[in-house]
């Protein structure tokens, strides 16, 4: 795969570039010092990976990012979590913490070399299409497997989201705007307040319905279009 590193930090670009000399299917072709300099470079040469850093004179590695109109595969090297949940919306393949230790760059680069495999690098994918969801709760930024959420409980502006491991995360966030980030054909608004994993319900009951012993509330306007969703014989 042939990379490029952006940097502003000369001896942040020579780590980066020890630890790629040390992976065989890794081919660093050039290293820029601004995002600049990177975005000129994208436009005239070919890239598969790019490891960029996020707080740069005149232009973030996060707007280097949006202003790309093919983006290659990025992974982020920086020295701050914060911008974590804005370059997984990005779509960016891994988010490593300098200092970076080889162990966690090997983790990232197979991550990278798999996407990089399995299609068209440059095809990006639509929030719908991700098998995870990232919230931030107490300055924390939690990954959640889609698969592991049985359901969603709206509570005003916040929700609280249950999950397979019996953990409850409370976000800030509406249930309209969560559901909106589900895929549809797994999800279904079963109430105004509840949003569940049809794989999770096990009966139906009247204007109940059970994921086990627990009980949810099935809105009157929602239950007809349940039953087709529950494939229903």
């Amino acid at each position: 795969m042939n990379c490029i590193i952006v940097d502003d930090n000369k001896m942040a670009r020579t780590a980066i570039k020890q630890m790629i000399t040390q992976v065989d299917f890794l081919n660093l072709k050039h290293e820029c010092e601004s995002p600049i300099e990177a975005f000129n470079y994208l436009k005239k040469e070919q890239v598969d990976l790019v490891f960029l850093d996020v707080e740069m004179p005149e232009m973030t590695g996060i707007e280097l990012i949006k202003n790309l109109s093919t983006r290659p595969i990025v992974i982020m090297i920086t020295t701050k979590q914060e911008y974590a949940v804005e370059a997984f919306e990005l779509n960016v393949a891994d988010y490593l913490i300098k200092p970076v230790s080889m162990t966690r760059f090997m983790v990232a680069v197979a991550r990278a070399k798999e996407l990089f495999e399995k299609k068209d690098n440059k095809v990006e994918m639509s929030d719908k299409d991700k098998e995870y969801i990232f919230v931030r709760s107490n300055s924390v930024l939690t990954k959640i497997r889609i698969k592991d959420i049985i359901y969603v409980q709206a509570l005003g502006d916040y929700v609280n989201i249950f999950t397979a491991d019996n953990k409850r995360h409370t976000v800030h966030i509406t249930l309209k705007a969560i559901e909106e980030k589900l895929h549809n054909s797994k999800f279904f608004r079963l109430h105004r307040s509840y949003l569940v994993a049809l794989d999770h319900i096990d009966n139906v009951e009247e204007n109940t319905a059970y994921i086990g012993k627990h009980p949810l509330s099935i809105g009157e306007q929602y239950k007809k279009e349940l039953l087709k969703k529950l494939n229903l014989i």
